[in-house]
């Protein structure tokens, strides 16, 4: 199963991805999860000791020019890629994880090595591999291309209750139809009341909801403690739970049940 993740910066995405990872290990699945934001923050979330340290791979220079052939030059659209989760992910907790980095623009230099390869890989793990793979992405879904993004099962929008949150919500909703997305789904975030929820609800009719997950103060102490944010609250937790069910409910039952 593949599952991808985007929303407005600041939504809480991140969180319920590291949220989804770890749900997926306990229940024994086989597991990579991928951090495509540009902010990189899923390794500090998931609590990788070395989450300061690692080097996303489209600022492994070396790989970059040894597998594309840039910079100068022709590089190859299609660099081998299949031996990169093994060779430079980061694992902790049986949770195995890979930093892709930024995707170049144009203008800004010749990039045309980082993104071939950023896009080849992303085609293997979500074509070839056979893994449950968590994707969390920034809200402009930027690093799916038409081809991978067919593979990916489910997209989730995380969205709070803010229109901000929900204008970027209907953006990547219009994004994922125009890239053949046939599963999306929504989950709200940082929910206070029954009248947040609803709001939500109404705001985006026609998106199926996975579910809602409560505000919590317990992850703001938990950051001013340098404590794990996905062991700040169990009522997160369970409701990160309950979205799983979701998930993999139209695929194998229930949470207990793996591959």
């Amino acid at each position: 199963m593949k599952i991808a993740i985007s929303g407005k910066g600041g939504v809480g995405k991140t969180l319920l991805a590291a949220h989804l990872a770890l749900a997926f290990k306990r229940a024994g699945y086989s597991l990579i999860a991928i951090d495509a934001d540009p902010d990189t923050n899923l390794a500090a979330t998931l609590s990788f000791t070395d989450s300061d340290i690692i080097v996303p791979l489209s600022e492994m220079k070396e790989l970059v020019e040894e597998r594309t052939g840039a910079p100068g030059g022709y590089f190859k659209l299609s660099p081998k890629v299949d031996d990169i989760p093994e060779k430079y992910s980061s694992q902790h907790n049986g949770i195995r994880l890979l930093v892709m980095g930024r995707l170049k623009k144009g203008g800004s230099g010749c990039y045309c090595g980082e993104n071939s390869l950023l896009a080849s890989l992303l085609a293997h793990l979500l074509v070839a591999r056979d893994e449950v793979v968590v994707l969390d992405m920034s809200a402009g879904i930027e690093h799916l291309s038409r081809g991978t993004a067919r593979s990916v099962d489910i997209l989730i929008i995380v969205v709070e209750p803010g229109r901000a949150s929900l204008e970027t919500a209907r953006r990547i909703e219009k994004l994922a139809a125009e890239l053949g997305i046939e599963r999306l789904a929504a989950v709200g975030n940082k929910i206070h009341n029954k009248d947040e929820e609803n709001y939500i609800k109404k705001s985006l009719k026609g998106i199926d909801f996975f579910g809602f997950i409560p505000y919590d103060e317990a992850l703001t102490r938990a950051e001013l403690e340098g404590k794990p944010a996905t062991e700040a609250s169990p009522e997160i937790a369970a409701a990160a739970a309950v979205i799983l069910n979701r998930i993999i409910s139209g695929k194998e039952g229930e949470i207990g049940l793996k591959n």
